[in-house]
Formats: C-alpha cells, structure tokens, sequence
C-alpha cells in the first residue's frame, strides 16, 4: 500500500452515505484504527440535530478541532481511519492543517433518494431524516478525493478504494 504509516484516510460524504461501515472495513482492511466523527460532537450538537436542527459553522467549530487533534496523534502513531461528513472545504482544510502530506480523503457520493432511503432503514441513529435535505445544501463535492459511488456493496466500495490508494 502506498498510504505509508502515517496516513490519515477521512471517509466524508452527507449523513446515511455509509462513512462508518466503509471506514470499519477500510480501517480493518489496511490493518489500522478507525474512529467514528459522530463520537466527537459534544452533547450540545447532538441535541441540536436530534430535534431536527442542522449544525451552523459555529457549532462545527469544536468538533472539527477535537478530530483533527485526535488525527494528528495516530498521524504520528500508525494511522487511522476516521469517518467524518465534512460538507465544505473549508472543514476539509481544517482537517488537514499540519497534516497535509498524510491526509487522503474517500468522499461517498450518492443522490438524496438513495440517500433518503437508507436513513429511512436505519434505527438508533440521532441525526434524523428531515436533516438530510440541509446537508446536501451544505456539501461541496471533494475535488481531490477518491470518489466512490454508494450504489455498490460496502465490499466492492472498499476494495475500489483499496485499489486508488495504491
């Protein structure tokens, strides 16, 4: 594999594009940790998206601080895997700060109906589907990123990935 030990591999995409499982696999794939960027927001943002309100710049503030230092730690360690939505680019730099040579970015594209229907299927999850429509407002498609299309199984998602990395 050409990622080398350090590297950071963000998953990115809207909410429901499948950033954990493809991450899990990835990471278990490639033999490194994984992380989840769900983990990272503090109640506050949870709370906010569960009752159906879409997270402003502002909120994204802390969270996107708290992943991009938990990053860097492994960058220096092994590397990992983090599944992390996002949106813009500006998040995306922010992500990569200090970092950039190690950082490499899958982005999960899919259309809203696809999209819609998974997060119809999906239970236990805090982010609801009323949220979607926002976050494809918000999204700026990657424009280096290896961009997987979501129509294929989680299997042949990871093993394309696996395939651009090297």
């Amino acid at each position: 594999m050409a990622t080398g030990e350090n590297t950071i591999i963000y998953v990115m995409g809207v909410s429901g594009s499948g950033k954990s499982t493809i991450g899990k696999a990835l990471a278990f794939h490639l033999g490194i940790p994984f992380a989840d960027g769900d983990d990272f927001h503090p109640p506050e943002n949870v709370e906010k998206m569960a009752a159906g309100h879409p997270l402003d710049d502002e909120d994204r503030r802390d969270w996107l601080l708290a992943i991009h230092t938990y990053a860097k730690k492994h960058a220096l360690r092994k590397g990992i895997v983090i599944a992390c939505s996002a949106l813009k680019q500006i998040y995306r730099e922010q992500l990569t700060v200090g970092m950039y040579p190690w950082v490499k970015w899958v982005y999960l594209q899919g259309d809203y109906e696809v999209i819609l229907q998974r997060m119809q299927a999906r239970r236990g999850h805090f982010m609801p589907e009323a949220l979607l429509q926002s976050q494809f407002d918000t999204l700026e498609e990657p424009v280096r990123a290896i961009t997987v299309s979501i129509l294929k199984s989680p299997q042949l998602i990871v093993k394309e990935i696996l395939r651009q990395l090297t």
